[in-house]
């Protein structure tokens, strides 16, 4: 009796989490994608947070103040951070309203949920660019 207990517990199959070295290789689906994505998003914009409550009150305080702001968005740098939390909080506002339509049980199946998910990414990163040539001066 004992060894057929062994016996089954040697047969079940062992479901591990995917590790570093596998996670390179792994084929996440575009809603997948997509979701660890507005995740990193939504997390970029709250410890930005500070950064840009500062930026706006140095745009707002007054008129040296307004120069300063100025002086700090001309770098090169800054003008980076801030086209990655553009691009935080575009991503962010596609994908929460393509999840507020799967909450209402719009594009659920996996075909629509499927070109939802690839519409939001590169909307984001359309919208992006937009902002971005705009933000580099570049029109």
């Amino acid at each position: 009796m004992v060894d057929a207990q062994q016996n089954v517990k040697k047969d079940r199959p062992v479901f591990r989490n995917i590790g570093l070295a596998q996670l390179i290789k792994y084929r996440l689906p575009w809603a997948g994608k997509v979701s660890i994505l507005h995740r990193i998003s939504g997390a970029a914009l709250f410890l930005m947070l500070p950064f840009l409550l500062y930026l706006l009150d140095q745009s707002l305080a007054s008129e040296m103040s307004y120069q300063k702001f100025q002086a700090i968005t001309g770098h090169v740098l800054v003008k980076i951070i801030l086209l990655g939390l553009i691009w935080s909080f575009l991503h962010h506002f596609c994908a929460g309203i393509r999840y507020l339509l799967l909450d209402l049980e719009i594009g659920v199946e996996k075909a629509d949920a499927n070109r939802s998910a690839i519409f939001v990414f590169f909307l984001g990163l359309a919208l992006t660019a937009i902002v971005g040539l705009k933000l580099f001066g570049l029109y």
